[in-house]
């Protein structure tokens, strides 16, 4: 009489199926939630810095003439935490009056979850300030649009920016921050 030979005996164990299961269910999760491929696959943006098609008219003959450009209201340098980071950041506010959060010449790593907020945390080098900006009041500002070049985030017209003096790449998957700057007023 001939028997299987040991290996399909083996796979015919339920404790094995159960187990090829688990560890097929366990790799997928894995893949999921850490997302490896995001470290080896860049994301470049090139967003033009915001500006005014026309000059807005003033209002009177001799009431004052509005910017005809973004203003500058804070500025600041990236620096790294978790990963890697190098760029700078303006606050502009533009002639109509709305904010954006221009990210420039931005260098870091791709992640799962990766967003762009306004933070009230101080900026902190080293791993002390990798966890932090969660910490107290927040604006996301929404994903990030690459890991590489320059983009603008609306800033809500609602929003209460003061006390915000800092801005965070955010990784919301495993709550760090990729780099931060602090905002200086300009």
């Amino acid at each position: 009489m001939a028997t299987a030979p040991p290996r399909r005996r083996l796979l015919r164990r339920p404790a094995v199926v159960v187990a090829l299961a688990v560890l097929a269910a366990a790799v997928g999760v894995g893949l999921y939630l850490f997302q490896p491929w995001k470290l080896v696959v860049d994301q470049t943006v090139d967003e033009a810095a915001p500006v005014v098609a026309t000059a807005p008219a003033p209002a009177a003959p001799d009431a004052p003439v509005p910017p005809a450009g973004p203003t500058v209201l804070a500025t600041g340098e990236l620096i790294t935490h978790e990963h890697e980071t190098t760029g700078t950041v303006r606050l502009l506010q533009l002639p109509d009056g709305s904010k954006v959060l221009r990210v420039e010449d931005l260098d870091t790593s791709n992640g799962p979850l990766l967003k762009v907020w306004l933070t009230d945390q101080p900026v902190v080098e080293g791993r002390d300030g990798w966890h932090v900006f969660d910490d107290g009041r927040h604006l996301d500002l929404g994903d990030l649009k690459g890991n590489i070049g320059s983009a603008n985030y609306p800033v809500p017209a609602d929003a209460d920016l003061t006390g915000l003096t800092s801005v965070s790449i955010w990784c919301d998957r495993f709550n760090v921050s990729f780099g931060a700057a602090t905002l200086v007023p300009a």
